[in-house]
Order: C-alpha cells, then structure tokens, then sequence
C-alpha cells in the first residue's frame, strides 16, 4: 500500500461540530467514515489529524486530502 492519500471525493464533507468533542481527520483517503479515521491508515505512514471544535457550527472537512489548510477544505479539489 502507498503513503500517498487517496482522494476521498471532490468536494469537501460538510460536519456539524459539538464545542469541545474531538475529530480525528483521515488523513490517508482510506477511511470507509470520511471524513474521520476509522484506522485504515494503519498499513502506511499516515496518521490522522487531530481537531478539538471550539465552537458549535458547521465546518467543511477537506474530501480530496490536498488541501494547504488541513483538516479543512481550502478549494484544492478544483485543480484536481
């Protein structure tokens, strides 16, 4: 298996956050749970990335795993 992220989707995944709950955003494109880790990453070197929301609101999660602004969702997947 490659250490290269897989592209989850193009388009990033829309979450409704719970002030102070924490998310761990897969990082590897793997997970069957997009976009949180569901351990598929365990046969590379990607790790998932850890996010503690502050507030409540909804964020957009990045779906393609290019984005310069991880976990979120910065319009990468439109060069894709």
């Amino acid at each position: 298996m490659t250490d290269t992220p897989k592209i989850a989707q193009k388009a990033p995944y829309p979450v409704a956050v719970t002030a102070g709950r924490t998310y761990f955003w897969c990082t590897c494109g793997r997970s069957a749970k997009q976009p949180f880790c569901d351990g598929s990453h365990k046969e590379t070197s990607l790790e998932p990335m850890k996010y503690q929301a502050e507030t409540d609101k909804t964020l957009y999660f990045c779906g393609c795993k290019a984005t310069t602004k991880p976990p979120f969702c910065d319009g990468s997947h439109n060069k894709l």
